[in-house]
């Protein structure tokens, strides 16, 4: 299990992060309720996780759920102008975790398409009519084993399994589908996953009532979740990077079921290309993922191949701009 490292945050501001990832849109005072402590304490703590921690509270389409092709990108570019590049694809809409990797010469990003041409405009029109851009190699991502609605936090242990049942939201089961008229409300959730229905029923023209039992459906669907993006380095985690593993075609899902399981994995999914699994990884330092890499990753059966890709840093996680804060950062959803 893992634990906190932080001059900066106590258990409390961990124990917060945790319930956001549950429920990003539960209330000060349900939260607060659950956790122990009064409701202004909890809008403190809060405010403080966002100003010093890049803490964000998003809603998200779940490209799994929804059936929508999703793919990985590493792209290697002349050092000089990866930088420039990367701050290009990061202020995309259609784009998410970008970082740069291998000294600064490779940048991994991962592309979040609402439809087949925006995929086809990035991949084939934009990224190879772009100078210095020397090659372009896509994974698409074929079956997750870690990651969107579950977060790395929770393998803190923090919350009970009491407290997790007490803000897990009602679930109210139906296919998971988003329609044009879905695009209003979602542009407001993608900046502030916390809006409340006021605002919501401003941007949608929509009344308050029918807002509030469309984002039911939505996330008790899973066809969108409630996300959170943060500094990893606060919780005393700096160092992250991503993992190509190359593991036996036989041993694919039961090499991915145990990733999914270890304290150092934010983010696992099977991928097609070169190597079939591809995960993010998120130590305390090198030192740190020397030892997962020689020891729980390594000593899997079925694991072929590792190539490890240290970020450089963090240019985009779930918005945009980045938090201007040294270090890698982490969320439910991506690598």
């Amino acid at each position: 299990m893992l634990t906190m490292d932080s001059p900066t945050f106590d258990l409390l501001d961990l124990r917060l992060l945790c319930a956001l990832e549950v429920n990003g849109r539960a209330s000060f005072s349900r939260l607060g309720t659950v956790l122990g402590a009064s409701d202004q304490t909890i809008a403190r703590r809060y405010r403080r996780l966002c100003a010093e921690a890049g803490l964000r509270v998003v809603v998200l389409p779940d490209p799994f759920r929804l059936g929508h092709d999703q793919w990985m990108l590493r792209v290697r570019c002349a050092p000089d102008s990866a930088p420039a590049i990367s701050e290009a694809l990061a202020k995309r809409p259609d784009t998410g975790w970008i970082g740069l990797a291998s000294g600064g010469t490779e940048i991994v990003c991962m592309t979040r398409p609402r439809s087949p041409d925006d995929h086809d405009e990035l991949l084939l029109g934009k990224l190879p009519r772009t100078p210095s851009v020397m090659e372009i190699r896509a994974h698409q991502l074929l079956h997750r084993f870690y990651g969107g609605p579950g977060g790395w936090t929770g393998k803190f242990g923090a919350l009970t399994r009491e407290e997790i049942t007490a803000l897990t939201p009602d679930a109210q089961p139906g296919p998971a589908s988003l329609t044009p008229e879905d695009e209003l409300l979602l542009a407001v959730l993608e900046h502030d996953g916390r809006a409340g229905y006021p605002e919501l029923q401003r941007a949608t023209g929509r009344s308050e009532s029918a807002v509030k039992r469309r984002l039911a459906t939505l996330l008790g669907s899973g066809a969108v979740y409630v996300d959170i993006e943060y500094n990893s380095e606060v919780l005393g985690y700096p160092r992250a990077a991503a993992l190509w593993i190359t593991a036996d075609p036989g041993a694919l899902h039961s090499v991915g079921q145990a990733l999914a399981t270890h304290d150092e994995v934010a983010f696992a999914s099977a991928t097609a290309g070169p190597s079939n699994i591809l995960v993010t990884s998120v130590v305390r330092d090198t030192a740190g993922l020397y030892a997962y890499l020689s020891g729980p990753l390594g000593s899997l059966e079925g694991v072929r191949h590792v190539e490890a890709t240290p970020f450089l840093r963090r240019v985009k996680q779930l918005t945009y701009p980045a938090p201007r804060r040294p270090g890698p950062a982490v969320t439910a959803s991506a690598p």
